[in-house]
């Protein structure tokens, strides 16, 4: 399938996504909100691929969202009644977001590790993709900012409830009550990322690297640690403690665990079972 934002390449059970629009500085317009989620999709029913890295083309990661993504006013000009269209404004509006959210909130629902790999700007709704993912990489030039407030918005498709968990309460609110530029160095220093690399060729491969340790690893413990880390990121521990038993109780293999064992001691990779497709209907659901 042929996508209009995007490059897919899938190898050795690693999916490499590339934004492939470098002359408008890969600016989200309306198609890359429907085509993210359908490759996500596609890498875990179709592939089946045990980790993704998502990265971009040209002088920036993203410019961030394209005014086009909030839809023109054309329907509401060519609506037999504009008051009574008017009146829906606000539900329309909250429909589109939370479709727009749903595009992100798919990379963290994820099975599989999803790994950002950023050069020049994450900008604006970049922001929210790369919080969404659950690990980043910088080249040494890279910065986000969280632009909305230079437009006089409020940033809605993601930002605020994932980088509070992963900066203090007092930075977040400074990148976004001025809009300012956090470069590479600070955002690693704070915990945001977790390596810097002098260029993009050498962040790729270096994370290209980390991916194939991940994909070498048994696909329902990677998927398991990924649940489990984000619930207690969520909830408390002895929640969390909670929730562990039960999802050990019904996914822990001991086919899967004597396999590692043997992998390692014979110094070769573990022949381990991938995961199921998921569900269509599930995995295409917004209430997931």
């Amino acid at each position: 399938m042929t996508y209009q934002c995007f490059d897919l390449k899938v190898e050795d059970k690693i999916a490499h996504i590339s934004m492939n629009r470098p002359e408008k500085r890969n600016s989200m317009i309306p198609s890359f909100w429907a085509e993210l989620p359908e490759l996500v999709r596609q890498i875990e029913t179709e592939h089946k691929a045990r980790v993704i890295v998502i990265s971009s083309t040209g002088p920036h990661f993203t410019s961030g969202m394209d005014v086009s993504a909030f839809g023109s006013s054309e329907s509401a000009q060519s609506d037999p009644d504009p008051e009574k269209n008017a009146r829906l404004k606000g539900l329309r509006f909250y429909d589109n977001v939370r479709y727009l959210q749903e595009t992100f909130s798919c990379l963290e629902r994820s099975r599989v590790p999803v790994l950002a790999a950023v050069q020049g700007g994450a900008i604006g709704a970049g922001v929210d993709l790369i919080t969404a993912c659950d690990m980043r990489y910088m080249t040494a030039d890279a910065f986000l900012t969280i632009y909305e407030i230079n437009i006089g918005m409020t940033a809605d498709v993601g930002t605020f409830p994932r980088i509070t968990n992963l900066l203090p309460e007092g930075i977040v609110k400074e990148l976004a009550f001025t809009g300012r530029r956090m470069g590479a160095e600070e955002a690693k220093a704070r915990g945001l990322i977790n390596d810097i690399f002098p260029t993009q060729d050498d962040m790729l491969e270096s994370v290209m690297k980390i991916a194939e340790q991940i994909a070498s690893k048994a696909p329902l413990a990677i998927y398991g640690s990924k649940r489990m880390i984000n619930y207690a990121r969520d909830h408390s521990t002895e929640d969390t403690l909670d929730y562990v038993r039960i999802w050990n109780a019904s996914m822990l293999q001991q086919g899967e665990i004597q396999e590692s064992m043997r992998a390692a001691k014979e110094q070769r990779t573990g022949d381990y079972v991938d995961l199921p497709s998921p569900h269509k209907r599930m995995a295409n659901s917004i209430d997931e």
